[in-house]
């Protein structure tokens, strides 16, 4: 058979239920397959779909059906985005994509939180199979957010007795004395997303409670220096803003029985003075040692409103414009 032959593919589904959450209210998901394969034409009729194009693309299409069906029966509920993202991922001959979406972090009685790219799942699988992980990427891939669910449900199930979460201040730098008030309300402003994230996987209460007794630590980077941290999940976030002094410091805090995250976006840098990012260091020294993974995360993880997708693309093409521009200037 050439990849030009047209074939016809029948795909029966089980009960009328499942068809309708697998078509969509008003077949809003079938609306978007037909979008992405014009040249194929679908037929939903009763419990049957039938697909008519070339092989190639009728292929895919029942494989996207395929994978939904997957999703439908285990109980996922199907939005435009993750249908969106199944086509995507048919597409780019990813493996299983409802294997993407069923694969659950526990982060409380009765809630969930699930990776939503082939990317975002590597990455939590990184979490749980290595003692450190450096989750690298750009905004709304999901870095911190996964992490601090592995951290919670790392605490929940008795893996570890504590979380201990970490950010550079770097705007206030050396300063710290000069802002008002206690400790916490001079870095409050630079940990808010781990509280955030903390708060809507646990919940306020919880979460104060977790926090009150120590359980839960939320610290900037520099009162890390001289502890050793054991049976603790360890994440430290906007990581690009240590410098290479900062970033050993803080590696060599891993005590006995703990696990440590470092998430950060090496495009985001805000050390002054041309200090180069422990970030970027750090992959040079540790790239080869047992144990340690490197998680490169890219646009196709941007999990926040789509725009932000585009925003991401339209910088790495102005950056790549920029650098391509200054080795014209050189040359």
């Amino acid at each position: 058979m050439t990849s030009s032959s047209l074939v016809d593919i029948q795909l029966k589904v089980p009960s009328n239920h499942l068809i309708v959450d697998l078509l969509g209210e008003r077949d809003a998901h079938l609306r978007h397959i037909e979008a992405a394969f014009p040249d194929v034409k679908i037929l939903a009729r009763g419990n049957q779909i039938d697909v008519h194009g070339r092989d190639a693309d009728a292929a895919m299409v029942r494989t996207i059906f395929d994978e939904l069906l997957i999703l439908v029966q285990e109980g996922e509920t199907l939005d435009d985005d993750r249908v969106l993202r199944v086509i995507d991922m048919v597409r780019r001959d990813v493996p299983a994509p409802s294997g993407v979406f069923t694969e659950a972090i526990q982060v409380g009685r009765g809630k969930l939180v699930r990776s939503k790219t082939l990317g975002q799942k590597g990455y939590v699988d990184a979490v749980r199979e290595n003692t450190l992980v450096f989750g690298v990427g750009p905004a709304g891939t999901g870095k911190t957010y996964l992490a601090m669910a592995c951290a919670v449900e790392a605490l929940l199930s008795g893996s570890v007795r504590r979380i201990i979460l970490s950010r550079p201040a770097v705007e206030a730098g050396e300063r710290l004395g000069f802002l008002p008030g206690d400790l916490a309300a001079k870095v409050d402003p630079y940990l808010r997303p781990l509280y955030d994230a903390l708060y809507e996987m646990l919940g306020p209460d919880e979460t104060g409670r977790l926090m009150d007794r120590g359980t839960i630590e939320i610290a900037p980077l520099a009162y890390m220096r001289g502890r050793t941290l054991n049976d603790a999940f360890i994440v430290l976030d906007e990581a690009q803003n240590t410098s290479p002094e900062q970033m050993k410091m803080f590696l060599t805090r891993l005590g006995f029985n703990s696990k440590m995250v470092i998430t950060g976006d090496v495009t985001q840098t805000d050390l002054l003075d041309g200090r180069p990012s422990g970030l970027r260091v750090v992959g040079s020294v540790l790239r080869d040692v047992d144990g340690i993974a490197f998680v490169e995360l890219t646009r196709d993880d941007v999990v926040r409103h789509r725009i932000v997708a585009a925003i991401v693309e339209a910088y790495e093409r102005f950056e790549a414009r920029r650098a391509e521009a200054s080795s014209r200037e050189r040359g």
